[in-house]
């Protein structure tokens, strides 16, 4: 190694040693929260105080803060509002200058300063208190101007920043935005918030999609474009009842059924080519022996979530429907999935 390779992988050393310090930095700001929250009882009043404001609350859960506090605010307004609860952000600076109007009575504001001492967020803070309007104060400890201006303070506790001049705010805003999180999901908890309440404010995206039910992405369904075959029957006869009308896709796969209506196995494009490869009457054989019997599937109260954990672990390429009594009622398709990018090829 030259000496110019050896000066290089010195400074990548060195930059690796850096970075590794920033993010126990950050990891050790929430681990101090942690630490705080679980040892204090004062601490645990204080929390379960903060969500009692907010599970009472009939507005807005209302974010403000100046800078990079105001930004990671911005953060937890839209978790808080992807969560059930209504939220928005108001600039504490501008709240004096005319947006108060956007603060309501039946609101509950969450203001957030680090230090505690900002004086916007305090005018704010003291304005607020005058109307009787509750709030939420978030800083580094119990004694901060801003805290004993809110009917709740949440402390960060006294951190070290991760910037080498512990000045850019890092450790304290991750602090912030962990303690928000936990805030609002404490608070989803307390209100039995559900996967179907999460979709519903999440209708696009993965997010949404992941939590449609599979019956709203079936393109093949019994009696429509898809039937399921009797597990007596011949294969050549279960092609041939199974061929598509025209115009219309085929399927990848036939169904069976017993005598009465249950799904008892599946017989795909991949079973048709071993049975070729493997007999020499493939068309005369009982579906229902040369046929995947006891498959993969889905209840029909099942989400895309499902159907792509089923793909990912099973490599399953069609999934069939059942009802609640074991009856097909559609068949899934991998392309679907692949074409909904809930799966990749």
């Amino acid at each position: 190694m030259n000496t110019s390779e050896s000066q290089i992988n010195s400074e990548l050393s060195e930059e690796h040693a850096f970075i590794t310090e920033a993010l126990k930095a950050e990891m050790e700001a929430i681990g101090a929260v942690i630490t705080r929250v679980s040892n204090s009882h004062q601490e645990g009043v204080a929390w379960s105080k903060a969500i009692d404001l907010l599970e009472q609350c009939e507005g807005h859960a209302v974010f403000s803060g100046m800078g990079k506090s105001g930004l990671i605010g911005a953060k937890l307004s839209a978790t808080f509002s992807s969560i059930g609860q209504p939220s928005h952000v108001v600039h504490p600076a501008e709240a004096v200058h005319g947006d108060l109007g956007s603060i309501r009575r039946d609101d509950v504001v969450i203001l957030v300063s680090y230090s505690g001492t900002t004086e916007e967020v305090l005018n704010l803070a003291a304005i607020l208190r005058t109307d009787g309007i509750p709030c939420i104060g978030i800083s580094k400890e119990h004694d901060t101007p801003l805290a004993k201006l809110c009917d709740v303070h949440l402390a960060i506790g006294s951190l070290s920043e991760a910037c080498p001049l512990n000045l850019a705010p890092t450790a304290s805003t991750t602090a912030m935005l962990a303690i928000g999180d936990a805030l609002g999901l404490a608070l989803s908890r307390r209100r039995n918030f559900t996967a179907d309440d999460f979709h519903k404010h999440h209708p696009g995206g993965m997010l949404g999609i992941g939590l449609r039910t599979i019956t709203e992405i079936v393109r093949f369904k019994i009696n429509d474009n898809l039937i399921a075959v009797a597990d007596s029957t011949k294969v050549g006869e279960a092609l041939q009842l199974a061929r598509p009308k025209e115009g219309k896709r085929r399927a990848g796969a036939i169904l069976l059924i017993n005598t009465e209506g249950k799904l008892t196995g599946i017989f795909t494009d991949g079973d048709l080519r071993r049975l070729v490869i493997d007999n020499d009457d493939p068309m005369d054989q009982v579906i229902g022996t040369v046929a995947t019997t006891n498959p993969q599937r889905l209840m029909s109260s099942a989400l895309v979530r499902d159907a792509q954990q089923l793909v990912t672990e099973h490599r399953v390429d069609e999934i069939p429907v059942v009802d609640e009594n074991n009856c097909p009622i559609g068949l899934i398709d991998v392309q679907d999935l692949i074409a909904m990018k809930v799966v990749s090829e």
